[in-house]
């Protein structure tokens, strides 16, 4: 299921710690289909050299979206392997440190005609999506087993009360195997 959507989104999106803890391909393998653009939010290149996600460059792209803080040594030497870095300044936080401007970095993708973005990225990203209010489909999938406490899907995003949540309108659910599949858009 996931590589067949993915085979129908022009471009897939993961966060720096997505590829530092699975070191994903990001390819659609187990369907036919092509493969989608694949893009890494990394706002001072920490992505190893040797990630998955940096090899077969004439089999799926990558850009990788950036800071002007990123090392220029390390731009050069991806640029070496072929990879396209995109420097997608947003705004300075309280450490000095700036991070990839997800709606400036959306609009640079549209230029580049990429019109649908797979955000497949781990609880840092998507909760960016989500606060940014750049999400406009969610596809939610929930196995039949409980981890307990676990990995974060989505970050804290400031919500104080039930009123504030992001609400959804659920368009389809269905079951693939054991897994419920939600496709929802969110109405706030």
């Amino acid at each position: 299921f996931a590589h067949r959507l993915r085979s129908t989104h022009d471009a897939i999106l993961v966060g720096v710690g997505t590829v530092l803890a699975d070191d994903p391909e990001l390819t659609v393998r187990h369907v036919k289909g092509r493969n989608p653009f694949r893009i890494v939010v990394d706002s001072h290149l920490g992505l190893p050299l040797e990630a998955k996600i940096l090899q077969n460059q004439e089999k799926a792209r990558t850009i990788i979206a950036t800071t002007s803080q990123a090392p220029p040594r390390k731009i050069r030497k991806l640029k070496a392997q072929g990879i396209e870095t995109l420097c997608v300044d947003g705004m300075m936080n309280a450490e000095g440190s700036g991070r990839v401007d997800l709606q400036k970095l959306l609009q640079e993708l549209g230029q580049r005609q990429i019109a649908s973005v797979l955000v497949e990225g781990g609880a840092t990203i998507i909760t960016s999506c989500l606060q940014e209010k750049l999400a406009d489909r969610l596809v939610i999938i929930v196995a039949p087993k409980i981890l307990g406490r676990g990995i974060e899907a989505v970050a804290d995003l400031g919500n104080q009360s039930m009123d504030e949540a992001i609400k959804l309108d659920f368009r389809k659910v269905s079951r693939r195997g054991g897994d419920i599949i939600i496709d929802a858009i969110p109405v706030n």
